[in-house]
């Protein structure tokens, strides 16, 4: 049976959650792959925040939902989230009204926004108003930014809670450009954290056009809260193309596949 090196993570992950501990050894023979290839893997989840290796395999981290704190996640696949960003600001048009959702790949696609005018700009994220903040004073575009009302987040730098939802439901929205942690076909679109995740599904249903920004890792990777089925999405941004064994799926028919 093929499985995605994604997949693969992703079954560590749960095979840890479950036991406290894995060894480099039992997962090779599990997954009927080398023990460096395992190394890797588990090296990248220590890079990501996920566990902490040990000698002979490797332990859980403080991290119990499966994320570190936004801070921690800044540096993980940078060069590929720093592609996605730009790709999806040729996406924006003049006039546009837009809503930016909490995430690291959604900060730098901020960075990436200017040359626009006439722009409105919705966010959960105190990361991207920010940056949005700083590209307007310098007249990177011209147009407005709000910053959404809640509950803030200080780990995860994101306002949250029903009153979120209920002001993103008083405003007609263009493209909502959302994150994930985790994208398979089977469960759509997902995330950590829920008030972030319902937040996010708000997104979805007020705006007429849903982009999902996502690098390669989330591939295959199923997180704790659904945001969205795969249908739901129109355009989909990402570092490579779509995994081999994806192409031929229903699901992605009707998405449009941007390779950044």
């Amino acid at each position: 049976m093929f499985i995605l090196p994604e997949e693969r993570k992703n079954e560590i992950l749960n095979e840890l959650k479950q036991m406290g501990k894995v060894k480099v050894i039992d997962l090779a023979k599990k997954f009927n792959v080398s023990e460096e290839t395992i190394r890797r893997d588990l090296t990248m989840l220590e890079e990501s925040g996920l566990l902490k290796k040990v000698y002979g395999g490797a332990i859980k981290t403080i991290f119990q939902s499966g994320e570190p704190p936004f801070t921690q996640r800044t540096t993980v696949n940078q060069e590929e989230k720093i592609k996605i960003g730009k790709a999806a600001a040729d996406l924006i048009s003049n006039g546009d009204v837009i809503v930016i959702d909490v995430g690291t790949t959604t900060v730098e696609f901020a960075h990436f926004i200017e040359n626009k005018e006439n722009i409105i700009i919705l966010t959960n994220s105190i990361p991207v108003s920010a940056v949005l903040t700083e590209s307007l004073n310098q007249k990177k575009f011209t147009g407005e930014v709000l910053l959404l009302g809640g509950q803030i987040d200080p780990k995860q730098q994101s306002v949250s809670g029903r009153l979120t939802e209920q002001m993103l439901n008083q405003f007609n929205i263009d493209k909502a450009f959302i994150s994930a942690g985790g994208v398979s076909i089977q469960n759509g679109v997902s995330n950590y954290h829920l008030n972030e995740t319902l937040v996010s599904r708000t997104m979805v249903d007020v705006s007429k056009q849903i982009i999902l920004l996502a690098d390669h890792s989330k591939f295959g990777v199923d997180t704790f809260c659904k945001v969205c089925p795969l249908r739901k999405i129109d355009v989909m941004v990402c570092d490579q193309s779509a995994p081999e064994a994806w192409k031929n799926h229903s699901e992605l028919n009707e998405i449009d596949w941007i390779e950044a």
